[in-house]
């Protein structure tokens, strides 16, 4: 999975072609470390389809601010550098649904 940070967000996802996935997790986000391992095993199934990428909100808070994420986890995927679908919150955020995001955007 790429990191994301201010530096590389635009080049690594608002101007690539294809589907991005974007993994928004913080430090302190416990749903979000226990579904680090499966985002990853993820990453290896579909990374041939699918860019896969992870932002720490912690490190990078305006970037997410700007990218208008308010709760944590959130996966968001982008087309051609535009949000079209986006899914939040640790109730919302499986390994299922986290992956049924994926087939429908590839």
């Amino acid at each position: 999975m790429i990191e994301l940070n201010k530096d590389n967000f635009d080049e690594e996802v608002l101007q690539a072609t294809g589907p991005v996935l974007v993994d928004f997790w913080g430090e302190k986000c416990e749903p979000c470390k226990a579904l680090m391992p499966d985002v990853h095993a993820l990453a290896e199934k579909y990374g041939d389809k699918m860019k896969m990428c992870k932002l720490n909100t912690t490190q990078n808070r305006r970037l997410a601010i700007g990218q208008k994420v308010l709760g944590l986890p959130t996966f968001i995927v982008y087309k051609n550098g535009e949000k079209v679908k986006e899914i939040s919150g640790a109730e919302n955020c499986t390994m299922e649904t986290v992956e049924n995001l994926i087939k429908e955007n590839i």
